[in-house]
């Protein structure tokens, strides 16, 4: 009896080890899969301890030996592009992977906060874009919304086709970026959507990178103190209350004939939701970190506006945080500005949309290969999520197509250079005007205001001079500043005659609406 239990025993143990030496790889690997062209792509999985574990595609194989922890990773040689699709093989000492149609071409991160994560069937003419999604070249994968601290390794997800099925619910800038890419150079597209309603940057960054940040430090002690007090056991001890006291008054209400009121919401776990510093780095992010990409795409800033002036650092320190743990240098990153949104202004006004915009347009002077697309034309004052994102994934590709595929198209937003007092008047002089400055639907432009000596912004008149200089005065003022479609949803017609409207801008450095924040 003892001998067949140990027989059992060490037969269930040989099992486990079998088990566990199976190779192994997380779900950013699979069937369908789009690699980096030209680009040493990294494969990486799990095996058991000092196990042999070979990677093959086309005409090359690496073998590696594992680890004491199992872990293993090698780097395909650079592949050209293939659009007819070939396998992936993985083998180790027992089993072996297959990924089947492997696509070679270009890859892009798309991510950000919900107007990223916003769907195909949410925007524009979806009836339309869903029917048409038709790319069996463009590939996407999305990642789960995971809020942690603890670095995850994994997620639940697969690779897919973009059909009429699977675009509808994937992220629409990300997909008709992806798209429009994908027309233009004839090549296999992969998206890698991980974008979070809500997310606030610092969310997406490492903590330990952060806590050395000046800038971030007042809320980095507020979390420290929220993390310290949060009850859970309290919090849902506390809806479980309102819950019963909304069932009483439920059942009285469905007595009486009477509409029932709304249920209570399920209460928001501050510990794992998008807002707590590296709650998505660790959950979202972390899993992907080192795939083979071309670069990155990202849509966020309505979380931070409460903190303009911290932006300045905070976002920065994202873009590299994420350069430096991807391994691939520094990666294109393009973002897009914050649109307009709420009631229009009838004076001049300070305002913490208008002072986050300059701040993700400062960011280009900070950190190289990166972009901006200005869409200070396609918001909508009563929706902060704005449907028109093809325009928003049209401005996006500008940047992709021509500062890493050569394409001599024009790409960026007429910007600010310079100003000249002469007299009573102020001369704007901008920068990447293309063919030359624009006033939409009127004459002469809208949106600039000025101020004199006592700093007090008023409306001004402007007229576009030469090819990229405006002319602008107010009168009864001397200017001594120039402010352009500084407002949470401005009235601003400058653009360039390509279409792309002008970045807004101030010339002055007056303390900001959130200052310290």
């Amino acid at each position: 009896m003892s001998k067949h239990f140990v027989s059992i025993a060490t037969f269930s143990i040989l099992v486990g080890l079998n088990l566990q030496a199976e190779v192994k790889l997380p779900s950013v690997f699979g069937s369908h899969m789009v690699l980096q062209r030209d680009h040493a792509n990294p494969v990486w999985g799990w095996a058991g301890p000092s196990e042999k574990v070979t990677v093959s595609i086309a005409d090359q194989s690496h073998s590696v030996t594992t680890g004491k922890d199992g872990a293993w990773r090698v780097k395909l040689q650079p592949l050209k592009v293939n659009a007819k699709g070939q396998p992936l093989t993985i083998q180790g000492s027992s089993n072996t992977i297959q990924f089947k149609d492997v696509l070679v071409g270009e890859v892009w991160v798309c991510s950000g906060q919900s107007n990223m994560a916003m769907s195909v069937d949410r925007a524009y003419d979806p009836d339309l874009e869903i029917l048409s999604a038709k790319y069996p070249l463009i590939r996407l994968i999305s990642v789960p919304q995971v809020g942690t601290q603890e670095p995850q390794n994994d997620f639940k997800g697969e690779w897919a086709a973009a059909t009429p099925e699977t675009v509808k619910s994937f992220s629409a800038v990300g997909f008709f970026f992806g798209r429009t890419l994908h027309q233009a150079l004839d090549v296999p597209i992969g998206l890698i959507d991980n974008a979070w309603g809500g997310s606030a940057a610092e969310a997406w960054i490492r903590r330990d990178r952060l806590t050395k940040l000046p800038a971030a430090k007042p809320y980095m002690e507020q979390w420290k103190k929220t993390e310290a007090e949060y009850d859970h056991e309290k919090v849902k001890a506390q809806f479980n209350e309102r819950m019963e006291k909304w069932e009483a008054v439920a059942a009285a209400a469905r007595k009486a004939g009477k509409p029932v009121p709304r249920r209570p919401r399920n209460p928001r776990n501050q510990m794992t939701g998008q807002h707590r510093p590296a709650n998505l780095y660790n959950g979202v992010l972390k899993p992907t970190i080192g795939y083979g990409i071309r670069g990155a795409i990202w849509y966020q800033g309505e979380s931070n506006s409460g903190r303009a002036k911290a932006y300045r650092e905070v976002f920065p320190l994202m873009i590299q945080n994420w350069r430096d743990e991807w391994g691939q240098g520094d990666f294109p990153f393009y973002w897009v500005q914050l649109a307009d949104f709420r009631d229009e202004q009838p004076e001049p006004v300070d305002d913490n949309w208008a002072e986050l915009r300059e701040a993700q347009t400062m960011t280009m002077d900070r950190l190289k290969n990166t972009g901006e697309a200005v869409i200070i034309d396609v918001g909508e004052g009563r929706d902060i999520h704005p449907r028109d994102k093809q325009t928003v994934a049209k401005r996006l590709a500008r940047w992709a197509l021509a500062k890493d595929y050569g394409v001599d198209i024009v790409h960026q937003s007429p910007r600010y250079k310079s100003m000249e007092i002469k007299g009573d008047k102020a001369v704007i002089t901008f920068d990447h005007v293309g063919a030359g400055l624009y006033s939409f639907d009127v004459r002469d432009p809208k949106g600039f205001t000025v101020c004199g000596e006592d700093k007090k912004f008023v409306w001004a008149n402007a007229r576009i001079s030469g090819k990229n200089q405006v002319v602008v005065w107010a009168e009864g003022v001397t200017p001594t500043q120039v402010r352009y479609a500084w407002a949470v949803n401005p009235v601003c017609t400058l653009m360039s005659r390509e279409g792309l409207p002008a970045t807004p801008f101030r010339t002055d450095d007056f303390p900001m609406v959130t200052e310290g924040k």
